[in-house]
Order: C-alpha cells, then structure tokens, then sequence
C-alpha cells in the first residue's frame, strides 16, 4: 500500500510539473493600468512591500514619484519629492531595510550624490541623508546600487560611468547615513567602467557580487567580505562569437536546483551617434543575445549559454531584465529593450537553457525603467520611458496568454466637447484624430460620426471615433505614440467628458 501511494505521488508531482511547465510557456503581459508623473521622465523603477502595501517609485530628471500598487495593478499617486538640486536623473534606485528601518537609496546621477530616503508607512519619502563624491570615492555619474546585507551589517555598492569610473561600498548605518569603505577605479582588467547592472549570490556561505561594464563590454565577479571590503575573483571580455557583452548592460541572476546563474543583458554600441560617448569606438557587432552564465564553487563566471536575437524575438537594445518569477526547476524573466521597444518573456530551465516566450510591443522604449513585483500569486510589471514627452508609468500583470487568434481590437472614443468649444475647434478637433491613421500605421482602419441616438441614454457624449487594431502590441503602439499624446495634449483643452470602450471582435 504504502508504495501504491508513494507512486501516485510522485506521478502527481510529475503531472503538476508539466502542466505549470506548460502554463509558463503561455505566459504573456496584459496591461492594468497607467498614470502620470510629475516629473520629467521615467529613468528608472523599484518597488517595495511596506506592512502589507506595496508601493512604486518612479524616478526622473528632477523628482521621484511615489505611487501605491494594489493587487489589480492599479496605481495611485502618493507623493513626489524633488531629488538634490533639483538634478538626477533618479539612475539607481534600491529599496531595503536597515535594522528595523526602511530606506530608499538613490544615485542622483549629475548630482553626483547618493541620497537616503526614508520611507515612511504612506509609502512618502523623507531625505535622511547624503553623501557627495569625492577624490576618492567614485559617485560621480552614479548610475547602480546594491544593498548587500552580511553577517553584522549591511553595505551599499555603487557603480559609476563616464568620468569616475569604478566600484564603491559604503557601510549603511541605523539612521541611514553611510560612511566609506572601498572604492576601486576601473582600469583595464576589471570591468567597471559603466556598471548599470549587479547582482549577487551567496554561494557556500560567501558572498559574491557580479557588475557589467558598459563601456569595458564585459563582466566581472567580486567576493565580498564581512567588513564590506571586496576583491576581483575574474571578468569576462566580449568576444565576436559566442558572447553578447558589447556595452554590458542589465545584469540579474537566479538559483535552479543546484546551480547558479547570471544573465547578462546588452545595448550594442551601434545603436549610440559617434559622439565621443563610446569610448571604445573599434567594436565588432555580431548579433544582439542574452548572455548566460553559470557560477561556479568559487564565485567565477563561466560562460554557459546565449539567447540569439532573431526574427521570433525582441532584444535589440537591452536595458533591463528582472525575473518575474520561480520554482526550483525553472525562472521566468521579463527582458526590457529600447530599440525593440518591447518587454520579451522568456524562461530558463535548470540546465541554464534560456528560451524565448511571448513579447509585447511597449510603445515606447525601456531605458532602465522596468521593475517586476508579486502581490499574493499575481506576478506585474512596472515599465516607464526616459521620453520627455510621454510623463507616464504603466503595470502590466503576467497571466497565461489569451487566444484572440482571427480576432481584431476595436477602440471606441466617445467625446463631449465643452460647451464655449467653438464649430471650428470641433472641426480641428476631428481632423487631427482621423490625422492619426496617416502618422500611425498599427492603426488599421478610424472611422468617426455624430451621435444620432433618440435614446436619451448618450451622457451628453456627441463624438464616436471608432479605431481598429489587429492585435494587443498596435493598441500599445498607438495609446503612448508620440503624435497620439500630441493629439491629446491639442485637443484636451476644449473636451469635457470621455468614454472609452475596447472590445475584441471577428
């Protein structure tokens, strides 16, 4: 009896495995909801569990704003708060608690400070403290920071570009403050020049940190120590064949089974003008992939595997990859691009194997702005653009894909326009929406008409612009293209009331 039942058991185990294998092979991105900012732009997302609420920072050119997330994926604005000197880009943004406190760490990037926020239980921010650069820290142009929390205390790690390029750790105090430990100037065997992503795993009891290089197109690995002090275990340079590190970009990684892995993300330096901005200018550009490494039992980086771009997917251009979610066998990750202008799905199995899934066009390109967050079971996406003209955040829940194969999007706008509107604003009005078909081509048909309903059921509501897309990624494409929000921002003025109704028909 007992082996009847310790078979049945495990062939429970083993179907559950296939069908969950199956569920994430399906998974796709269905927008929830999206606000506007204070600020300028969007450089840059994290988010943070407070007591139960959840909450999302969005940081620009200027200011932060704070937002709360609730588990439908709507946001609510809180609060913004001006960063030093009114600078930034907010670059790097990290969340943590610090001995029973909670803190926002900020890399104000032209600033050339690290900021500490407190977060207080609304989820606002109040500034506790800040260091500026030195001539011997390497804060200036900080763009990445990493909260590592050892035995006896906990350190935050700082990378830097441009002038001041290296790898600091300051030792994070009670009240937040933070006093230097180490810092290292980039040269040429460690690559530190442009950390804009780190990761770290704790393997055998040791702590390993892991940067990217941007402008060094490699990745390096560092052991860790209880004071806070680092030293190089090895770095990995690009090469013309098998590896993708030409400007090194997003870096995360994930524990499968028994093995431990690195994924490295890259923004080729093609897509940069020759402006002097690159300082390596003689690269070779083989493809765009997501790079794969395993780590060894002395914290190394081996090379493992490499995702290829191609015509199935999106990855030109990374700038961002979080991991959505994982089991012991496999992990989800969501691949954030600006030259696809797409969050790319994809899933990598215990044997280090990354595949590609489903991708949703944004409409808008991802600079470092994505950050990935779970509220109970539901998995979301927090994504924004560094475009000045867009001024919006968006969460997108990660569910199984839903078939709408042969099916087309109908996008129904019904307007009321202001009473002191004059005829020809109306007029202006309607031709500068029909005008969106000539200057975006996901629309496939717009069709317009004056309400002639008897009914007395129309809310007031005179104008129905009807649109038409041929799938979920022309929607997206359209609500945050830059002639759509200039179309808005002309004609808002003068509309008093809005509906809005999608539907899916054959």
């Amino acid at each position: 009896m007992n082996i009847i039942k310790r078979f049945s058991l495990l062939c429970l185990l083993f179907l559950t495995q296939i069908s969950f294998s199956q569920v994430t092979d399906q998974l796709m991105l269905y927008r929830k909801d999206f606000q506007n900012i204070s600020g300028k732009n969007t450089v840059s997302i994290t988010s943070y569990e407070k007591n139960g609420s959840h909450f999302v920072f969005a940081g620009g050119t200027g200011n932060v704003d704070v937002f709360s997330l609730d588990k439908d994926g709507k946001l609510t604005p809180v609060s913004n708060h001006e960063l030093y000197m009114k600078k930034g880009p907010a670059r790097g943004m990290v969340a943590d608690k610090i001995n029973g406190t909670d803190y926002l760490f900020v890399a104000n990037k032209y600033g050339n400070v690290i900021e500490t926020f407190k977060i207080h239980d609304t989820g606002s921010l109040e500034r506790v403290a800040l260091v500026e650069d030195t001539d011997k820290t390497h804060l200036g142009t900080a763009i990445t920071l990493q909260v590592i929390h050892m035995k006896k205390a906990s350190y935050l790690f700082i990378g830097g570009l441009e002038e001041t390029p290296g790898l600091s750790s300051f030792k994070i105090h009670d009240d937040g403050k933070l006093t230097s430990v180490q810092s290292t100037k980039d040269d040429d065997k460690i690559h530190t020049d442009g950390i804009i992503g780190m990761f770290t795993h704790n393997i055998g009891g040791k702590t390993f940190l892991y940067t990217s290089g941007f402008q060094d197109n490699g990745v390096s690995s560092f052991r860790i120590f209880e004071n806070g002090t680092f030293k190089n275990v090895n770095n990995i340079d690009d090469n013309d064949t098998d590896r993708y590190l030409t400007g090194a970009y997003p870096v995360t990684g994930v524990t499968l089974g028994k093995n431990n892995y690195v994924i490295v993300g890259h923004r080729h330096h093609k897509y940069y003008e020759n402006n002097g901005f690159i300082k390596r200018p003689n690269f070779v550009y083989h493809g765009d992939g997501v790079s794969v490494f395993k780590i060894n039992s002395k914290g190394a980086l081996l090379p493992h595997f490499v995702l290829k771009d191609d015509e199935n997917t999106k990855l030109k251009g990374q700038t961002r990859i979080e991991i959505v979610s994982t089991t012991n066998k496999e992990a989800i990750l969501a691949v954030g691009t600006r030259d696809d202008a797409s969050i790319q799905l994809c899933k990598l199995d215990e044997n280090g194997i990354l595949t590609p899934l489903n991708y949703l066009e944004m409409g808008f390109s991802i600079y470092y702005g994505l950050r990935s967050h779970k509220i109970g079971n539901d998995n979301f996406l927090i994504a924004g653009s560094n475009r000045f003209d867009m001024g919006k955040i968006a969460s997108y829940k990660v569910s199984p894909k839903i078939n709408r194969e042969g099916k087309l999007l109908r996008h129904m706008v019904n307007l009321k326009y202001k009473d002191n509107a004059t005829a020809q604003q109306v007029n202006e009005a309607v031709k500068a929406f029909l005008n969106l078909k000539n200057e975006i081509p996901e629309i496939a048909t717009i069709e317009w008409g004056v309400n002639d309903s008897t009914e007395g059921h129309s809310k007031g509501l005179t104008h129905c612009f009807t649109i038409t897309f041929n799938n979920e990624h022309a929607r997206e494409i359209y609500l945050f293209h830059e002639a759509h929000l200039k179309m808005v921002n002309k004609i808002g003025p003068i509309i008093d009331d809005v509906l809005v109704l999608d539907y899916w028909t054959k």
